[in-house]
């Protein structure tokens, strides 16, 4: 496979953008707190990997590895929140009934290829959705589930780059390259359902869904939860080094 790896452009189409044009003050406020945390975490993630991927290219490998592996732990970062915002929306739209608009997944916008299988399945569903809430709920669901997966693969591959010490996995680090531009897209799309889900949400219900959202896993929790044993695996597979 050929190598096809370079630092990466930090992506700053921001939340924030032009969404004082869409929401009143209200909305704008809770649309803003989630979005800033999203972004931050966001952020923080492609300046480390792009920091993993200059060394790397500079021949310092045993500097990117070490880089990548705090990446892991950053991709959870950004992915726990926001698979946790999605089930939020959810949860809210089927409870409450709420529909807001939406379009189907863009293959072309994801290059992993689970994420390419699941873009393609998920559009082709779309078509035969029924009702516009069905459909909304529908791209909930798939958002949700590439979010978790993209974070599980991105561990692995960090996990497989961590191990090799004799020889540079340029496959790891391409398809590190691919999951962090799918997660980009996954927020980028979830940004959207959030922002059609508060054009649409009554005023009344603005309160609970803030409650809810509240919720969300704050950074000490997220890295207590979901992949311990992942992160296990790559502790000691550096301490092998």
């Amino acid at each position: 496979m050929r190598d096809r790896t370079h630092p990466l452009p930090v992506r700053h189409s921001s939340v924030q953008e032009d969404w004082r044009a869409w929401l009143p003050e209200h909305k704008a406020h809770v649309f803003d707190n989630l979005g800033r945390q999203l972004e931050t975490a966001y952020t923080i993630l492609s300046v480390s990997l792009n920091e993993a991927l200059a060394l790397r290219q500079t021949g310092h490998l045993g500097m990117s590895r070490q880089v990548a592996v705090v990446t892991a732990e950053l991709s959870g970062l950004l992915a726990y929140p926001l698979a946790a915002m999605l089930r939020t929306l959810g949860e809210h739209a089927r409870h409450h009934g709420i529909v807001p608009n939406t379009v189907p997944l863009d293959p072309s916008n994801f290059r992993a290829s689970r994420s390419l299988r699941t873009a393609r399945m998920s559009a082709l569903l779309y078509k035969i959705m029924l009702s516009q809430r069905s459909q909304f709920l529908h791209k909930v669901h798939i958002l949700h589930e590439m979010v978790e997966d993209l974070e599980k693969d991105f561990a692995a591959r960090v996990a497989e780059i961590a191990e090799v010490t004799s020889e540079d996995s340029g496959e790891a680090w391409v398809s590190l390259d691919e999951l962090h531009y799918d997660l980009n897209t996954c927020l980028r799309e979830s940004v959207v359902l959030l922002k059609s889900f508060l054009v649409v949400l009554p005023e009344e219900e603005l309160g609970d869904f803030e409650r809810e959202a509240r919720k969300l896993p704050e950074p000490a929790e997220q890295r207590n939860a979901g992949s311990r044993e992942m992160r296990h695996r790559r502790t000691a597979s550096i301490a092998g080094k």
